[in-house]
């Protein structure tokens, strides 16, 4: 499947192209990036950390991407003992499942996700519930000098660009 980073040229065009998801037999995010039936839905959404994951070698990964959730990646931390020894636990484990991408990263496993800073951790805490909760990127934000509203896309881009 095709990724496509959300921006506001394209959000109308990806909105109308995601559909609900149907159940799927298989699991993991080789069924969330061909779903049956649909091949054009948009399952995967790129995003940019605004800090960035350090690897042991000390490279900086900032873009990655994110795929949809399934129930399974909702169910499957319930049972995960370290989520029973500590419920805050599950964002990790959870975005450990959701996360197809992450730089040049192999593997993003719980462990990545634990080494990662706390504002790149609450940032994707944040996507995650908007692209499966409110199917779009965008934040609703407001001027501190001029108090004019307007909307940003989260999913990345450097603050100034259009």
């Amino acid at each position: 499947m095709r990724r496509r980073t959300v921006t506001a040229g394209n959000l109308e065009e990806i909105l109308q192209a995601t559909a609900p998801a149907t159940p799927q037999d298989q699991p993991g995010p080789a069924a969330a990036r061909a779903p049956r039936g649909n091949p054009g839905q948009h399952t995967e959404f790129e995003f940019e950390l605004p800090r960035g994951y350090v690897d042991e070698d000390g490279t900086v990964h900032r873009h990655g991407a994110m795929r949809l959730a399934t129930a399974r990646d909702e169910l499957r931390p319930q049972i995960d003992l370290r989520v029973k020894e500590n419920p805050a636990y599950l964002s990790v484990v959870l975005l450990s499942q959701v996360i197809t991408r992450l730089g040049t990263v192999g593997d993003v496993h719980a462990g990545v996700v634990e080494r990662m800073y706390a504002t790149d951790v609450a940032f994707l805490q944040d996507f995650y519930r908007r692209v499966n909760s409110e199917g779009h990127t965008r934040a609703a934000v407001t001027c501190p000098h001029c108090d004019g509203g307007f909307e940003v896309d989260l999913s990345g881009g450097r603050l100034g660009e259009s």
